[in-house]
């Protein structure tokens, strides 16, 4: 006779049909007409796009400019989204002082604002009449928006909540036992996190880095308000779509398969860890 943990977990047969007997028709029809909303816009993209002319047109110049700039901003805006992401997931996970909640609301707040509500306020802080933006341009000379740098400052303002949110809740259900030993052994803060807690956190940086990209890569809205639409130097290739699809759909259509492209590498890359979870 099996153990009595084992014995009463149910088989995965048997959960599948304890959630197939368990959906009404209903819920059942209208989940269907949810799906049809994500697959057929798909589908019809895949079926009108110029196939036979696919490559020609990621192939010239004005797309291969944009994937340039698009690969250069996004690497760069993860980079700089994992560089104050992890300490800032770190503190809202471990430390406890007065405002964390705050905090915790102001990093996620990008999640659900407007892209281009963000732009604007990437402007009133950047700008060259903005609150930093001000000091900037005139103790450094530096002026970000309207730049590549700023096109990189903009997608990581909006990818870099998806990085924390993941970190966090990594964080949040360490086994900390781990690290308790390994301080009663004489390591310190440095060598806990080095050789301890990072490799605990790996998977999980990993996979927060490829969602922090994959939005950083169909950010619009803040870049197009705050770093403009310039060929070979802001125009990523969200932007180069929207141009595109005025002239030249065929083309627009072709960038937008490579966006699409880039979504299903980032799912089927974290497929696992999705699935471990169900």
């Amino acid at each position: 006779m099996p153990p009595a943990p084992y014995a009463a977990r149910p088989s995965r047969a048997r959960r599948s049909a304890g959630r197939r007997a368990g959906v009404p028709r209903t819920a059942a029809g209208l989940a269907a007409l949810g799906a049809a909303l994500f697959a057929v816009p798909l589908l019809a993209l895949l079926a009108r796009a110029p196939w036979a002319t696919a490559w020609q047109e990621l192939g010239s110049p004005e797309a291969l400019a944009a994937l340039r700039v698009s690969l250069v901003c996004s690497l760069s805006a993860t980079a700089l989204s994992i560089a104050f992401g992890l300490p800032l997931a770190w503190v809202q996970a471990r430390a406890d002082f007065p405002g964390r909640s705050a905090l915790r609301a102001i990093t996620l707040v990008p999640v659900v604002l407007p892209p281009v509500v963000g732009g604007v306020a990437l402007l009133l802080a950047f700008g060259r009449r903005g609150l930093i933006g001000a000091f900037l341009d005139r103790a450094f000379g530096l002026r970000l928006p309207f730049t590549t740098a700023g096109a990189v400052l903009a997608e990581a303002f909006v990818a870099m909540p998806f990085f924390i949110m993941t970190l966090e809740g990594a964080l949040g259900s360490l086994d900390t036992r781990l690290e308790e030993a390994a301080r009663t052994l004489g390591a310190g803060p440095w060598t806990v996190f080095r050789r301890v807690t990072l490799p605990l956190l790996r998977p999980s940086m990993v996979a927060g880095a490829a969602l922090c990209w994959a939005r950083a890569l169909g950010e619009f809205g803040a870049t197009i308000t705050f770093a403009g639409n310039f060929p070979g130097r802001t125009q990523t290739i969200p932007l180069a779509v929207y141009t595109a699809l005025e002239s030249r759909p065929d083309a627009g259509i072709a960038l937008s398969l490579v966006l699409l492209a880039a979504s299903g590498l980032v799912l089927f890359a974290l497929r696992r860890r999705w699935v471990a979870a169900l």
